[in-house]
């Protein structure tokens, strides 16, 4: 992708949103206010995860970006972490056929190289399979944190810096946004958290920088079209102005 891509993109009219992406939260609450362990609530929420890229399927989204893991999430229980790398991989198992199928491509974004290397390799292979469909692409965002993403774009420009390659003076955003993940894809539109919280978690800090905002109490496991749809309704209310003025301001005295 060029990096005209990622630069600040030009006011458009409401319309549907090309990138959504979703912090998915409130699993654990879900399955304690139902007397059940948080591994409960995870394993519903991937009967979520199906709705919303039916949903982005046949919304014609050009991605759909879901927080899976985050960096921190390390920092949960053992147990938790563990239940959740075996859902991951049982996920993958079960989903990939059919997102193939449906001419999905999916991507996992982070710094997979600290999981196990049975998921790494289900990964690996889940990637190959659908690299070449065209249709939505589905970024996992797996042990991932907007500021790692930032530091290793920052890194890989001061190896190229180093060789010779660029010049200390032609770092600039268009530079960073080549470097940063899903730079091949349009910028995030539409951010959906769901959960009640109103933060955005370290989620995508660069990539959002544009987006709209939507926050829901609706917890992820409970997640369904019509609140997906009340989500792009709202968007649609949106002035999206990036930085700049409408008419009507430019005109006020």
């Amino acid at each position: 992708m060029s990096s005209e891509n990622q630069q600040k993109p030009k006011a458009l009219p409401p319309s549907s949103p090309r990138h959504v992406a979703i912090i998915m939260d409130g699993n654990g609450r879900w399955a304690k206010s139902r007397g059940k362990l948080r591994i409960f609530g995870h394993q519903a929420g991937v009967k979520s995860v199906r709705r919303a890229v039916s949903f982005a399927v046949s919304h014609h989204f050009d991605a759909l970006t879901l927080y899976a893991f985050s960096s921190e999430n390390w920092n949960r229980p053992s147990q938790e972490v563990s239940a959740l790398m075996e859902l991951f991989v049982r996920a993958l198992d079960s989903e990939v056929k059919s997102l193939h199928k449906h001419n999905v491509r999916l991507c996992i974004i982070g710094d997979t190289s600290r999981f196990g290397m049975r998921l790494q390799e289900r990964i690996r292979r889940s990637e190959a399979l659908t690299c070449n469909n065209d249709g939505l692409t589905l970024n996992i965002a797996a042990n991932y944190g907007g500021r790692w993403d930032i530091i290793q774009g920052v890194r890989q420009l001061a190896d190229r810096v180093q060789e010779g390659i660029l010049r200390p003076d032609q770092i600039d955003e268009d530079a960073l946004c080549q470097v940063v993940c899903m730079n091949e894809l349009a910028p995030v539109d539409l951010v959906i958290r769901t959960g009640g919280e109103h933060r955005i978690s370290n989620f995508l800090l660069w990539q959002i920088a544009y987006a709209e905002l939507f926050f829901t109490d609706v917890l992820w496991p409970d997640f369904d079209d019509a609140v997906f749809e009340g989500a792009l309704n709202a968007f649609a209310q949106r002035e999206r102005r990036f930085g700049g003025t409408t008419p009507n301001d430019a005109n006020a005295s």
